[in-house]
């Protein structure tokens, strides 16, 4: 495991007990570098969308869980927000949440002179993602996905 993993694991046990208490899920952690800065963000959500209150109280709490643990020796930035309208779906419990929502999929490389598809996510599994494009299915390798997000819709 990776240290970035660690990290993210370490603070999503932290942080499952303060979702359980504020009432919010959580739907991913990340630790990045960008820059010459290091971030370790939670994004948390829950049906009716999370609001400031929600984000300082969970980010008081996790913040002092933290300084508590002080398992990562580098300085960092906390952030915790809301995943966002158009939210990437990184693992198997967004895609699944999706089922039948727009998507848009960022691929590696093209195919048919192409590296952006929107359609309705459909199906997935460990190797495959399926939407709707224009009422006809089609399938991608999930080791081909750059990037899957809920498309926009104004």
């Amino acid at each position: 495991m990776s240290k970035r993993e660690d990290y993210e694991n370490r603070t999503e046990e932290l942080l499952t007990p303060i979702a359980e208490v504020s009432q919010v899920e959580i739907y991913d952690v990340e630790y990045v570098k960008e820059g010459s800065d290091y971030y370790l963000r939670a994004y948390i959500d829950k049906p009716e969308g999370v609001n400031i209150l929600d984000c300082e109280n969970v980010s008081r709490a996790l913040s002092e869980a933290l300084d508590k643990a002080d398992f990562i020796p580098d300085a960092y930035i906390l952030e915790v927000s809301s995943p966002g309208l158009g939210r990437t779906l990184k693992k198997d419990k967004h895609l699944q949440k999706s089922i039948g929502e727009e998507v848009e999929i960022k691929l590696f490389k093209p195919i048919d002179k192409c590296k952006e598809f929107s359609g309705i996510l459909e199906s997935f599994n460990a190797d495959n993602i399926t939407i709707t494009e224009d009422g006809s299915p089609r399938t991608f390798a999930r080791a081909d996905i750059a990037l899957i997000r809920l498309a926009l819709d104004f």
